[in-house]
């Protein structure tokens, strides 16, 4: 079992995340972080810090979401390892909510 980012991290990309989880397994995009499940332990620790309610259980990632499980999974093998808070873009807020942002992911 594994933690998933799901879209509501697309441009805002919080790294509130990434600080508290105990074996590094968040990697970053250019406005996305994902989650490796091969690292995850399944801790939930992340879970609570992101401001954007954009972290959930694998198990519990809403149906219309579940396309981010293989997603995370996918760019984690390409991305690197973020373990550092960072500051979020500008205009994280405005983004924070807005729906069907799969088409501003950058890879």
């Amino acid at each position: 079992m594994t933690y998933v980012v799901v879209e509501n991290c697309i441009k805002c990309k919080y790294t509130d995340c990434v600080e508290v989880c105990p074996v590094d397994c968040f990697h970053e995009g250019p406005n996305y972080l994902v989650i490796d499940p091969e690292e995850c332990i399944d801790c939930s620790l992340c879970e609570p810090e992101c401001p954007a309610e954009a972290i959930f259980d694998e198990d519990d990632v809403p149906e219309d979401q579940k396309q981010f499980i293989a997603l995370n999974a996918e760019l984690a093998a390409i991305w690197p390892v973020i373990n550092e808070t960072k500051t979020p873009p500008a205009d994280a807020k405005e983004w924070d909510g807005v729906k069907n942002k799969l088409k501003n992911l950058k890879r």
